[in-house]
């Protein structure tokens, strides 16, 4: 254990975090989402809810500023009556910790590409639809 990281946060993924450089992304999976076919780096945390991870991984890593929307959501699938709620979750987390920043909605099978392409995936026991989300890596100041 170390004093300010918190305990979601698995020293596999603190390890990854720290490997990753400025314009890497992560991605944090709920638990419908393909983690284990998409990711080239998996950490699994399962026990855990993604606003919660979230939370915990943007008080050790910024946010890109250099890119106009350095979060992404999978965006819902056309005639799909799924209303996310958990993305106000993501809003506020993002603003408690980052301030105000643009996030972008992609294309369900263009946000698995670009998932394929992350530095790492989080699989997570979220059980809220639609709630996977993509965080570009900012610059340490």
């Amino acid at each position: 254990m170390l004093k300010g990281i918190s305990p979601i946060i698995s020293p596999e993924l603190i390890k990854i975090l720290m490997e990753m450089g400025h314009g890497d992304e992560i991605c944090i999976g709920d638990g419908n989402f393909p983690a284990a076919s998409m990711a080239k780096r998996l950490v699994r945390l399962d026990g855990h809810g993604v606003t919660e991870i979230l939370d915990a991984i943007l008080k050790l890593m910024p946010l890109d500023t250099y890119v106009e929307a350095p979060v992404a959501l999978m965006q819902i699938v056309p005639g799909d009556t799924v209303d996310p709620v958990i993305w106000k979750d993501y809003e506020r987390v993002i603003k408690e910790n980052e301030g105000e920043k643009k996030i972008e909605n992609v294309e369900r099978f263009a946000f698995y590409e670009r998932a394929k392409q992350c530095y790492a995936v989080v699989a997570t026991g979220e059980s809220a639809l639609y709630a996977n989300i993509i965080l570009k890596k900012g610059v340490v100041k």
